[in-house]
């Protein structure tokens, strides 16, 4: 592992710990020639399907791509970033878990899309705005009126708790 700063190979590691559920280990390192301490973090190489574009293309999975996708729609929301982190990992889980060597790209749109929607509205609506390409306010209007007919079912299908009104 080379030092950040100075470029140097020569470095200890401080401190290591787990983290997001044992997934990724921390770890704390000080390079030994300028001092200065840097962190790095640990994962297992998984083997994750290809992903099959709209036009047909396949490319490898980048985990990048759903953090920047999140981290944008999610920009000036109160989403922490742990929360931004374990979507992804919960999504990596679930592409794994489906066994699948190519998995289209609209499954993992849909899927951030979802989450998204459980998460924070507004970054939902963002995502939505760009993912599914809207060509107009129409359609922007038409995804809205989905959002909010789903909140009243959901509002609907709650049970009252003693002393609340109908």
């Amino acid at each position: 592992m080379r030092c950040p700063f100075c470029q140097d190979a020569e470095n200890k590691v401080i401190d290591s710990r787990e983290s997001h559920e044992g997934s990724v280990i921390r770890r704390r390192r000080e390079c030994l020639a300028c001092k200065r301490r840097f962190t790095t973090y640990e994962r297992v190489e998984e083997l994750y399907p290809l992903i099959v574009k709209k036009d047909g293309r396949r490319e490898a999975f980048d985990r990048e791509k759903i953090v920047s996708g999140l981290k944008k729609a999610c920009e000036k929301r109160p989403v922490s970033a742990d929360k931004l982190e374990e979507t992804v990992v919960a999504i990596e889980r679930l592409l794994q878990g489906m066994g699948e060597k190519e998995i289209n790209s609209s499954v993992i749109g849909e899927e951030v899309m979802r989450r998204l929607q459980q998460m924070d509205e507004v970054a939902y609506v963002r995502f939505a705005s760009v993912y599914r390409s809207f060509r107009d306010i129409s359609e922007f209007l038409h995804e809205l009126k989905d959002l909010l007919e789903d909140q009243e079912r959901e509002r609907k299908s709650k049970p009252l708790l003693p002393g609340q009104g109908s």
